[in-house]
């Protein structure tokens, strides 16, 4: 049978798929190359004997074993706040979002509430939060983490609830459709690019705020904590290590909202021409 149109035969298939793989290869042999070559610098540079401020790549994945219990329980404990927060500053922006977008007097004055919480400078609001809710309570490190969430949150969603295109308000009108139609299949598509992409910026600074925190203080088994007290005690290894598990607990959060994205609007990757 001949293959119909828009649809491959099963010979042509194998060449597509090793298309597919080399253009997927392709497009990330640039950023693993410049990756490796920075980390070969990085040894050799910091190769050799003595206490060093950055220490070696090795040295640091050397203290990933060796002190992987206090790491592992500290990083669980930075995970369970930040993610705490992002969850937390999430659901307010969201929520001042929509109750902006929907009524002009509320936008004038919520609005400039958020932009005036996001220009307070972080490291004084963070003793503040402490002594409010608890020096030793999580939480007070998930409202550090969702105050960082919060402005990018409510600004993006009220953006894409709001710019949305005037010829399809008016196709919607055309069928007498009311505002909560207008709003589930206009307003919030059209608002979901906007809100995953502010909560792909948000869950970097969910881990800021929420190690930020933890430097004024806290428990002992925190990546804050451990930074600042293997720095004092000369352990740079260590505190890298820790430094690098925060990290890597970043890019997992943005990786996994990164595949929500897709598998909740995959026309706008396929838009984007993230898919070909």
């Amino acid at each position: 049978m001949t293959a119909s149109a828009g649809t491959l035969s099963p010979s042509d298939r194998g060449p597509s798929v090793v298309r597919g793989l080399l253009t997927v290869a392709w497009r990330y042999l640039p950023p693993t190359v410049v990756l490796v070559a920075v980390l070969i610098a990085w040894e050799l540079s910091a190769a050799g004997t003595g206490r060093r401020v950055i220490p070696a790549p090795s040295a640091i994945l050397a203290a990933l074993g060796t002190e992987r219990d206090l790491l592992l329980a500290s990083a669980q404990a930075t995970i369970y706040e930040a993610i705490g927060g992002l969850a937390i500053g999430t659901v307010a922006g969201t929520a001042v979002a929509f109750a902006t977008s929907r009524w002009a007097g509320t936008r004038a004055i919520l609005l400039p509430l958020a932009v005036g919480a996001s220009a307070v400078p972080l490291i004084a609001i963070a003793p503040i939060l402490n002594n409010w809710f608890g020096v030793l309570d999580p939480f007070s490190k998930m409202m550090m983490a969702a105050l960082l969430v919060f402005f990018p949150i409510t600004v993006n969603v009220t953006r894409g609830l709001v710019q949305v295109q005037p010829a399809a308000l008016e196709l919607m009108r055309s069928y007498a459709s009311s505002e909560v139609e207008v709003l589930l299949k206009v307003r919030v598509p059209n608002m979901l690019p906007f809100f995953f992409t502010a909560l792909k910026v948000s869950t970097t600074l969910a881990f800021i705020g929420a190690i930020v925190g933890e430097f004024y203080g806290g428990t002992s088994d925190v990546l804050g904590r451990v930074v600042l007290t293997e720095i004092s005690g000369g352990s740079f290894d260590v505190a890298w290590a820790a430094i690098l598990l925060g990290a890597v607990g970043a890019i997992a959060s943005y990786v996994a909202v990164t595949l929500a994205e897709r598998a909740v609007i995959p026309w706008y990757a396929a838009l984007r021409g993230d898919e070909r």
